[in-house]
């Protein structure tokens, strides 16, 4: 082993596990550091027993979109490729829910209803709209209260009554699926102008809000966490969990890590250090020979918070009322609620995923205590599905509040942002300081994303090449 080949990886998500294994790849000894006592960072698969046939959820990361071509490549790499899925979205099971002011009602019935509510919030400007164009206005009102953070829904309301309506009521024709409903994304994608006519804050949303209810998604049969755990096992050098970086200082020739594990602290210096902690868990270390611009951007990554809440339950009791997968929009405090495909041996219960919120109402959900908060939850979630308060019916229940928690802090962001200060946001984020690089969804063109975290660990991974290539060819020349 050359000198000036020591690497220190800081995190075992999927970011860092992936920097591990390509930097191995090119020949250098790399040890992964671990402040949790997993591994896989937000790739969270929660099951209900300890043994194979028991019922699982993800309370991280869930699925995976078919256009994330490195996620698929590293899926086969690792062997995995037989056993991806569909995974049903959000509005997709005519037999499941949508909220309205009026209750719930099942999806496959729900376009008039949302129909006379949006009709009834724009008062007499709705009659100059076609009924077309106020289904297409109520599915999306929709899918945006679903799934965009409440800070967020306001400001994309007024984007539909100032902007998307009027567009949407000049075309010859608006597109609907074969179900009957409004096809979203056929809309934009056949009239990009449309689009352009959004305000930067809708448009940076749009994506999610589209990718949301896509039907080109997968997931991975058996548990997500499947992805992390055999990547692994692949590398040669170590993971150690349980120890957290406390300060890290940059200096001339290494990077000199001060690592807390079992209640002291050691002292770990390396050739290049990467860093793929979220950047909430970074401003809370200490950071030396770290220039402005680059303390500048580790303040300014914005990041939303998650939280969700599963349940065990007795039996897949919603099946009984035709519901076989995708998800329901509940609204309320929960927004939304999953019908994981029931897998493992029978007899054992089925998961449910009775909550997933963002932003406020995930803080919201996320501060109370696990308890109180699995409480709340089935008794709301019980106006949709009164099955849970069946004596035995729920068996247990986890959770997972990614805002609260001290090494995530949520997902990144760049709602709001222009195209072109998004792209600027990405590359200073990931820049490197001397030998200290940094990697991440928060340091990728796709945040939130297994997708992102694979792209920033090749981005950094031919960085820290690119930095001791030119050192090695100068030292084999003198020598």
């Amino acid at each position: 082993m050359r000198a000036g080949r020591q690497v220190t990886v800081i995190g075992a998500g999927m970011a860092g596990l992936v920097t591990a294994a390509e930097l191995e790849r090119s020949g250098y000894r790399v040890t992964v550091v671990e402040a949790d006592g997993r591994i896989g960072g937000r790739i969270l698969t929660h099951r209900f027993g300890t043994d194979p046939g028991a019922p699982s959820v993800e309370l991280g990361a869930m699925r995976i979109p078919a256009h994330h071509r490195r996620t698929l490549r590293w899926i086969d790499r690792l062997g995995l490729g037989d056993r991806l899925t569909e995974f049903r979205p959000l509005l997709s099971e005519p037999h499941a829910f949508v909220s309205t002011g009026r209750g719930h009602v099942r999806i496959g019935e729900a376009t008039d209803p949302l129909r006379a509510e949006l009709r009834g919030r724009l008062g007499a400007p709705a009659d100059h709209y076609r009924p077309d164009t106020l289904a297409f206005g109520a599915w999306f009102t929709a899918v945006v209260g679903a799934s965009a953070p409440p800070e967020l829904r306001e400001a994309l309301a007024t984007d539909l009554r100032c902007h998307l309506l009027g567009l949407v009521d000049r075309l010859e024709r608006v597109p609907r699926g074969d179900d009957g409903r409004i096809d979203l994304h056929a809309l934009f994608r056949d009239h990009p102008g449309i689009r352009a006519g959004c305000s930067a804050r809708l448009n940076g949303f749009l994506d999610d809000i589209l990718l949301e209810t896509s039907t080109g998604l997968h997931r991975l049969a058996g548990g997500l966490d499947q992805l992390p755990h055999r990547l692994a096992r692949a590398l040669q050098g170590p993971i150690r969990c349980g120890h957290r970086v406390e300060r890290i200082d940059v200096r001339a020739g290494e990077v000199v890590l001060h690592v807390r594990h079992g209640g002291r602290t050691y002292l770990r210096p390396s050739d290049f250090v990467v860093c793929t902690a979220p950047f909430p868990t970074v401003r809370r270390m200490r950071l030396t020979g770290v220039d402005a611009e680059k303390l500048a951007v580790l303040r300014e990554v914005d990041y939303c918070a998650a939280t969700k809440v599963a349940l065990h339950c007795r039996e897949p009791f919603w099946q009984r009322a035709g519901i076989t997968g995708g998800a329901s929009f509940t609204g309320g405090r929960l927004r939304q609620t999953y019908y994981p495909p029931v897998e493992g041996a029978p007899g054992r219960g089925a998961a449910l995923l009775a909550s997933y919120t963002i932003g406020a109402e995930a803080d919201g959900l996320g501060l109370l205590p696990p308890r109180l908060r699995h409480r709340q939850v089935v008794r709301e979630l019980a106006s949709v599905h009164p099955e849970l308060l069946r004596p035995g019916m729920v068996l247990g229940s986890a959770t997972a509040a990614w805002g609260q928690s001290p090494l995530s802090g949520g997902c990144a962001t760049r709602w709001g942002l222009d195209p072109q200060r998004a792209v600027q946001q990405s590359q200073r984020a990931a820049r490197p300081v001397h030998r200290l690089f940094f990697a991440g969804e928060h340091c990728s063109s796709t945040p939130a994303w297994i997708e992102g975290a694979i792209e920033s660990a090749e981005q950094a991974v031919a960085a820290v090449g690119d930095f001791a290539e030119p050192r090695r060819r100068g030292a084999g020349v003198a020598g």
